[in-house]
């Protein structure tokens, strides 16, 4: 039985699209449905960025990186490295060093349902890093085995490869290709909705009569 079970690497995603779903907000989405969104405890590494990429999906066992230090040859612009590490919160399988390959690969961003180490050095490289927090001990090349490009969970949400994943300050929203265009249409049409209801608000108008809560309220007075 092979140790490594390897997929196809998903294209990246373009820059037109890249554009596109940039001003697409996680906490707008979170207005429309409950499912998509990672695990609240996966937060960004000091950064405050949006980030969306095409989703190259990994799964870690324990103290093993092997596969990761293989997928680093891999990346591309427009990924976005998410890993499932299979319950492991001891291990740091992302650091200074990691982070400098993904950033020569030109990969955009990385989600770890798990720990991470050197935040200093990540920082430094100006690499977007969503993780469980940090921890001083780090995963090795033991050759274990692991899974690339097939599907995964992190943070509590199946992700496929080729998914298309938003992050940024508010958390991490997975999509599949097949309901992007019907999730960014009415999110962006919300966000639009939500500037005018501000400049509403600014020259007078109640929230609670712009929401309906007023009406409900007082009709049950």
């Amino acid at each position: 039985m092979k140790k490594f079970l390897i997929g196809d690497m998903p294209a990246p995603i373009t820059p037109e699209l890249e554009k596109i779903l940039l001003e697409v907000e996680t906490a707008t989405v979170g207005h429309l449905r409950h499912w998509g969104f990672m695990d609240g405890e996966i937060q960004a590494l000091g950064n405050s960025k949006r980030v969306v990429g095409t989703a190259v999906t990994l799964a870690l066992p324990a103290q093993d990186s092997t596969l990761l230090h293989y997928t680093l040859g891999l990346l591309k612009p427009g990924h976005i490295v998410v890993i499932d590490r299979l319950g492991d919160r001891k291990h740091a399988c992302w650091g200074g060093g990691v982070t400098q390959a993904a950033v020569t690969a030109g990969a955009s961003a990385a989600v770890i349902d798990g720990m991470c180490t050197d935040p200093h050095e990540i920082q430094e490289h100006d690499f977007p890093i969503w993780s469980r927090g940090v921890s001083p001990i780090t995963t090795r090349i033991y050759g274990l085995g692991g899974k690339l490009n097939m599907p995964v969970s992190c943070g509590g949400v199946a992700v496929c490869p080729g998914d298309i994943v938003i992050c940024d300050e508010n958390g991490v929203l997975v999509l599949s290709p097949a309901e992007l265009d019907e999730v960014v249409q009415t999110a962006l049409a919300k966000q639009d909705r939500g500037v005018e209801n501000c400049r509403r608000i600014r020259e007078g108008e109640k929230l609670g009569d712009l929401s309906g809560a007023t009406a409900i309220v007082e009709a049950d007075m």
